[in-house]
């Protein structure tokens, strides 16, 4: 039905045209009056004009709805890190428009109350639930008592790194805040880099002289080489955020030291990214704790079990047997199932089940410790997204760092500065692990690339073919060959 307000407007835009040109009886006709033929004649016209007009305002009305809606997520954003203030700390007066057009030589991780991909993890629960069934036929656990061997030994040996990485980065800062001048300061300043030396050599000897003159096995090893590379990155970005704040305002009244608490916080809350608060939930719910690491339990023993069924069997006479291209080549497609099986199980039980039940303990809100990586369409962007935790810490403190060091020009070699630092460290701990050097995060191709060149291409291909390429590349296809 047309609206009374658009009959209205026609009536009299009918009524002008009539009046400035003669009837057919050659009689003026009066503009109030209007006759059924000139109604239906300029119908037509006028339903077009109408369309034309209400696609224009179509258009117009969604632009300013996405320009508001833009605007409201950018004040409610602001509102939630507004909402938790840090403690006896003032809260920088940031515009909420700066937070949208800020360059990303400024960009901060923003911590807020977000859920994990609850719904997604239906990639992996196939895999993890058939476990249930495979541990009733599983009457051996030889391989899960050698992995985990002399476990209470890197238990141990924790104790002092922990210990290391509490106090020592905490006592340098004081140093650091103390309000002298001259010699006393500087003095401060270098018993504070000594401390920090020393915590950086027994966080960095330690774990490996016990690894090696105690031959730790593999599982046990795991432990003291994620704790080591947790415990430096926790330290570094611990000092990295606050250092500049507290010498800025050495001798005078502004930002103090961070209480110890939130730092003992850090130290163990699902973040590599240090933060005074974190938005925080309002309890804990145990079962859903309880359930994570059950299931995390769960896929440990799946990973012994394929391990043991379709791993060790192929490589345990391997060094026995004469060297061939074909065995060395049968051995590889063998291995590449098991291995796509381990690295979803290593995703679902680390990333999914273990940070979050550590985020329900500590009421840990934002949960965002990985994206839809299997929508992946590059494998640069699915090394954004498998892992949040530790992409925020190379994206904070080595791209961006990066960056600033090369006053925000060549991003193309920041990029690569962020490849060389998480392959190193890849590197290093396969080594640590495994008892041997293979650098395959470094030289792999893939297909004809090499890593640096395929992670430091622009994510412009998004559409769903190179999706399909990309699960092409990381699928396994042991089952087409032919012996």
């Amino acid at each position: 039905m047309e609206p009374r307000a658009a009959q209205v407007r026609r009536r009299e835009r009918l009524g002008r045209q009539q009046k400035d040109r003669p009837s057919r009886e050659g009689e003026p006709c009066s503009g109030g009056a209007e006759r059924p033929g000139n109604v239906e004649m300029h119908r037509g016209p006028d339903l077009v004009q109408w369309t034309q007009h209400m696609q224009a305002v179509k258009t117009q009305l969604l632009e300013q709805a996405q320009g508001q809606l833009m605007e409201l997520l950018d004040q409610a954003m602001w509102e939630a890190v507004q909402a938790y203030p840090p403690q006896d700390r003032p809260v920088p007066s940031v515009p909420p428009d700066s937070l949208t057009r800020e360059s990303s030589l400024g960009k901060r991780k923003v911590f807020i109350i977000r859920k994990g991909r609850e719904k997604k993890k239906e990639l992996c629960l196939g895999v993890q639930d058939t476990s249930f069934v495979i541990l009733r036929l599983m009457m051996e656990f030889d391989l899960l008592t050698f992995s985990f061997g002399q476990l209470p030994l890197a238990l141990v040996t924790w104790v002092p790194m922990f210990l290391s990485t509490l106090l020592v980065p905490y006592q340098a800062l004081r140093l650091w805040e103390r309000p002298q001048s001259g010699g006393a300061w500087t003095l401060g300043v270098g018993l504070g880099c000594l401390l920090l030396a020393a915590h950086t050599v027994v966080l960095g000897i330690l774990p490996v002289h016990v690894a090696v003159e105690y031959q730790l096995p593999p599982a046990s090893r795991c432990v003291l080489v994620f704790e080591q590379v947790r415990l430096l990155m926790k330290s570094y970005s611990f000092l990295r955020e606050t250092v500049p704040g507290t010498l800025r305002a050495r001798g005078g009244e502004g930002i103090r030291a961070p209480s110890f608490s939130s730092y003992l916080y850090f130290l163990f809350c699902p973040t590599l990214i240090y933060r005074e608060t974190y938005p925080r939930t309002p309890n804990v719910r145990w079962s859903y704790v309880a359930k994570n690491f059950a299931q995390a339990l769960g896929c440990v023993l799946y990973a012994c079990f394929i391990l043991g069924r379709l791993c060790v069997p192929v490589f345990a006479n391997m060094s026995q047997e004469p060297f061939s291209t074909r065995a060395l080549v049968l051995s590889i497609m063998h291995a590449t199932l098991p291995g796509m099986f381990m690295l979803l199980l290593i995703f679902f039980a680390f990333l999914h089940c273990w940070l979050n039940a550590f985020a329900e303990m500590l009421r840990f809100g934002d949960r965002m410790f990985y994206r839809d990586w299997w929508n992946s369409t590059s494998f640069s962007n699915y090394y954004r997204t498998w892992n949040v935790v530790v992409h925020d810490w190379l994206y904070s403190y080595v791209y961006q760092d990066g960056l600033w060091l090369l006053g925000g020009r060549a991003r193309g070699a920041a990029m690569l500065g962020v490849f060389l630092v998480s392959a190193v460290v890849h590197e290093y701990i396969f080594c640590f692990v495994l008892g041997f050097f293979y650098p395959v995060m470094l030289f792999l191709p893939v297909p004809t690339l090499p890593w640096p060149l395929n992670f430091t291409m622009h994510d412009r291909r998004t559409g769903p073919a190179w999706n399909k390429t990309f699960w092409g590349l990381v699928t396994p296809r042991s089952w087409s060959c032919h012996t």
